[in-house]
């Protein structure tokens, strides 16, 4: 009986991650899988009930003997693993550490231990950089992140450690995912006329996932991954709907709590190349709010909306922008500010 083919999965706690692994649990019959998880609480808790099927080893992908422990004999590699932002913009240092060094660890010791593995690796839309005048973005364009985005840096350098290696690879750079979201001050980072196309973790999962049956497909290749036409929207609207499911009101913070420029975002002109191939894409924009709507008590969402307006107050107290603005800083204001 010919051996079950074998996948390394990193980044498992993380939502995507998340998703990826309960897809790969429902098929455990079909492959041996192994995951690389952080030495976390917030780790042990989500993987642990994983723990039959699926061998979990607890490590950091910076730590090259860590890294080593689970690259031996691997057909596929989902890689995962990453600092996103707020984070890597508070500790640019760390994302280096586990976006950029980590993925060279992995690469390395593939090569040396599993040098016929496809790695699959999860790339991001930041790259492009600001494309608020041109927002439809082909796989073909220029890498040009926006100022200060340290965490699109990192990513850039990783695809060209994977672009350059001696591995069977693509790279899904990933729209907007959007679920299980914290509120963070990246909120304002986005300007409210940018155009966004998100995908949903279920559907990036099922990308991922059904990528290793497509292998021949998609080898040495890059793609744009997104949810298509019917996940579009500007990011006005899309958080005009999300304050009005969470019981928030209107969406009306006062002149300059938004950033004009400086973020990224936009729609995928070529992202039904991947969809051609694997299929994936279930979800809509409707379906999405669908969704989120279902996860909020009415209760929870009757005590926001009595105290909405002090929620706002205190989310507003957030906005770097604003910050900058009535603060009068010319440096702060010039990096988010059109007019300077």
């Amino acid at each position: 009986m010919k051996n079950r083919p074998k996948i390394l999965l990193t980044g498992a706690s993380g939502s995507i991650g998340y998703e990826v692994l309960k897809q790969l649990h429902q098929q455990s019959h079909k492959f041996d899988i192994t995951v690389l998880g952080t030495t976390s609480k917030r780790s042990f808790k989500k993987l642990s009930s994983f723990k039959e099927g699926i061998a979990i080893v607890y490590g950091d992908i910076a730590n090259n003997n860590d890294v080593k422990k689970v690259c031996a004999n691997m057909d596929f590699v989902i890689h995962l693993a990453a600092i996103i932002p707020p984070l890597a913009d508070e500790n640019p240092e760390l994302a280096l550490k586990v976006n950029t060094i980590g993925t060279e660890n992995l690469i390395r010791n593939l090569e040396q231990l599993s040098p016929d593995a496809f790695l699959i690796y999860s790339s991001s839309i930041s790259v492009y950089g600001d494309r608020l005048e041109n927002p439809l973005i082909k796989v073909e364009d220029p890498l040009i992140p926006s100022e200060r985005d340290k965490y699109a840096k990192t990513k850039i350098k990783a695809e060209h450690i994977i672009c350059s290696s001696k591995l069977d690879w693509s790279i899904f750079r990933l729209t907007a995912i959007m679920g299980n979201h914290k509120v963070s001050k990246l909120m304002f980072h986005m300007p409210l006329a940018t155009s966004i196309e998100i995908a949903t973790p279920e559907d990036t999962a099922r990308a991922l996932v059904l990528a290793i049956e497509k292998r021949f497909g998609i080898s040495k290749k890059i793609f744009n991954l997104g949810g298509g036409i019917n996940c579009r929207t500007t990011y006005e609207e899309l958080l005009t709907h999300m304050f009005e499911i969470f019981g928030l009101g209107k969406l009306n913070f006062p002149n300059k709590a938004f950033a004009e420029k400086n973020f990224h975002c936009g729609f995928y002109e070529d992202g039904d190349d991947l969809e051609n191939i694997l299929h994936f894409r279930n979800d809509t924009m409707e379906s999405y709010y669908i969704r989120e709507k279902l996860k909020i008590p009415i209760w929870r969402k009757g005590l926001t909306s009595i105290f909405k307006n002090q929620i706002k107050n205190l989310l507003l107290k957030k906005s770097e922008p604003y910050e900058a603005f009535i603060n009068d800083d010319s440096i702060e204001r010039q990096h988010y500010f059109k007019d300077g």
